[in-house]
């Protein structure tokens, strides 16, 4: 994720030498979908693991007394610290509708919490390209780099389209896909995993959400 460099360069330096990956974020997602049973936006729930949690409150000088507690202004000052998205960046997540990817807009409605120790966010993305309304989608959050590991931990609830259903494909960790892993985790701090011939590694461990929708 492409936010707050000089935090993830100590946060690196904080990690096993070549450990991959760095943060790990439990994911939820809401599909709402319109009169026409089409996609029309998405919520992206995120859950950042303690000890990103620690280092993010800790450099934002947040939650000084240390009770886990946020006050008015310090909520107010971690809102949005996620969504500062250099141009270019998905977001970490990629919609398919039949094979087809679909454009999103970027971050609205932002939101952020710190609850029991771990920074919880929130954002809203208008899907622009769905002309089909049914079907079936593919929702993958996932970094490229591997650098973060997204994991649908969370619930994900469709809003408006009684016609669809979603499950969670999980990764097939195969033997192949195993030793892929190994070689990702053998890399040094330098090395970036396209860098050494493995490019878009993040998709091949990401969890997916397939949603099928019967024609209305």
């Amino acid at each position: 994720m492409k936010r707050i460099l000089p935090l993830l360069l100590t946060l690196v330096m904080a990690q096993p030498l070549g450990a991959h990956p760095h943060v790990f974020i439990d994911t939820g997602l809401t599909l709402a979908f319109g009169l026409e049973g089409r996609l029309q936006r998405v919520k992206v729930i995120w859950i950042y693991d303690a000890f990103y949690s620690l280092l993010i409150t800790q450099d934002m000088d947040l939650d000084q007394d240390g009770d886990g507690l946020l006050n008015p202004d310090e909520k107010a000052e971690l809102t949005g610290f996620d969504m500062q998205w250099v141009e270019g960046f998905n977001g970490d997540l990629v919609i398919t509708q039949e094979g087809q990817e679909l454009a999103l807009s970027g971050p609205q409605d932002v939101t952020a919490t710190f609850v029991e120790g771990q920074i919880v966010t929130t954002h809203w993305r208008d899907v622009t390209q769905d002309t089909a309304g049914s079907g079936t989608y593919e929702v993958t959050p996932y970094d490229a780099s591997y650098y973060t590991a997204y994991e649908v931990t969370l619930p994900v609830e469709i809003l408006g389209a009684d016609q669809c259903r979603s499950r969670i494909a999980m990764p097939d960790i195969t033997a192949d896909l195993d030793a892929l892993r190994q070689e990702l985790f053998a890399l040094d701090r330098q090395t970036q995993p396209e860098d050494a011939g493995l490019p878009n590694i993040g998709a091949k461990f990401a969890d997916k959400v397939v949603v099928t929708c019967a024609s209305s």
